[in-house]
């Protein structure tokens, strides 16, 4: 994935305007949670040094939420941190309380003095501000390597780095509608239910990355969500080529370029046996933990027999990271 990180922490806000229709988000607290729901929500503006974007939710991946701080909570954090160096311990006790008491905004604040060059630590053990760190983190579950900045992923493939300002995500659930505090998110998948105009979508599936045997990404995630019964239809186009493979170029239908052999198709339900994949063959499965690899081919017309998001691939038992090439695939959900 091509990463384009902003040289300083940009701003940037949801353009709540009412879309075309409802946004399917799936929210992954910070506590371990996951709350899923809908949300009108037609784009994602984003302010940069190289300018101001506005990002279509439809093309938007997903949301990383950093964890920011400001120049208040600087201040409060160094005030604190220097009065842990007291003689008085009782001085010393009320500052370290304090300071585990503040918000989720203290954390990159105290980092980023505990992991300054010019940090002298007290010379006294019993209140520092590497354990008030530590605490804190433990707190709002948050890991080391934390980062400071919001990150939004457009397209499966690029990057940017910035800085949300909406304060919360309202979020329609089957308990209602709820208002979620940004500082409790930590990252948003953004999700499509394929219904009515806004069914058609394009990928690219790279040979680099996206081959069934990749452990590591090689299933991409289209964010499309199909129901039990629902028309899936994929077309696709595109050469890649398989250094697993001696080299050979390969079409989605699965035939090697400059052979004979007929482009084909495929129609019907998604687990009947003529689905099985050859090499080369775009492949798809319904849910991230489906063990069922099923043929899409250059095109294919069938209902799900499942409901879950809609995974895409290209079907090689072999990943070689010195493949070639693309294939660019087309999915309509009715």
């Amino acid at each position: 994935m091509k990463k384009i990180f902003a040289t300083i922490i940009a701003s940037a806000l949801f353009s709540v305007a009412f879309a075309q229709s409802d946004v399917e988000l799936k929210l992954t607290m910070r506590d371990g949670n996951v709350m899923s729901g809908t949300s009108k929500i037609a784009s994602v503006s984003l302010v940069t040094d190289y300018g101001k974007l506005e990002i279509p939710i439809k093309n938007v991946t997903a949301l990383d939420l950093g964890i920011s701080t400001d120049k208040a909570t600087i201040d409060k954090v160094n005030g604190l941190i220097k009065q842990l160096s007291n003689s008085n311990e009782q001085m010393r006790k009320s500052a370290y309380d304090e300071l585990i008491k503040m918000d989720i905004k203290a954390i990159p604040a105290i980092n980023d003095i505990v992991y300054s060059s010019k940090y002298e630590p007290s010379s006294f053990s019993d209140y520092t501000a590497d354990a008030a760190l530590l605490e804190l983190q433990s707190k709002f579950n948050v890991t080391d390597g934390f980062s400071s900045k919001d990150v939004i992923s457009i397209d499966y493939e690029y990057s940017m780095g910035g800085k949300y300002e909406f304060t919360k995500i309202d979020l329609k659930t089957e308990y209602g509608t709820l208002s979620i505090p940004k500082e409790k998110i930590k990252h948003i998948d953004v999700m499509y239910s394929g219904d009515g105009e806004n069914g058609d979508f394009t990928f690219k599936l790279l040979a680099t990355k996206h081959i069934s045997s990749n452990t590591n990404g090689g299933w991409l995630k289209t964010g499309i969500m199909v129901k039990n019964g629902q028309k899936i239809s994929i077309t696709a186009s595109g050469e890649v080529t398989f250094a697993s493979l001696s080299g050979s170029k390969y079409k989605p239908d699965g035939t090697i370029v400059g052979s004979t052999t007929a482009t084909e198709s495929y129609e019907g339900d998604y687990n009947y046996g003529t689905t099985y994949p050859t090499y080369g063959n775009v492949v798809y499965k319904i849910g991230e933990s489906s063990t069922q690899v099923l043929k899409a081919g250059a095109k294919f017309n069938g209902n799900a027999q499942a409901s879950g998001m809609l995974y895409i691939s290209i079907y090689e038992t072999v990943y070689n990271a010195a493949n070639t090439g693309s294939y660019t695939v087309k999915i309509s959900v009715k």
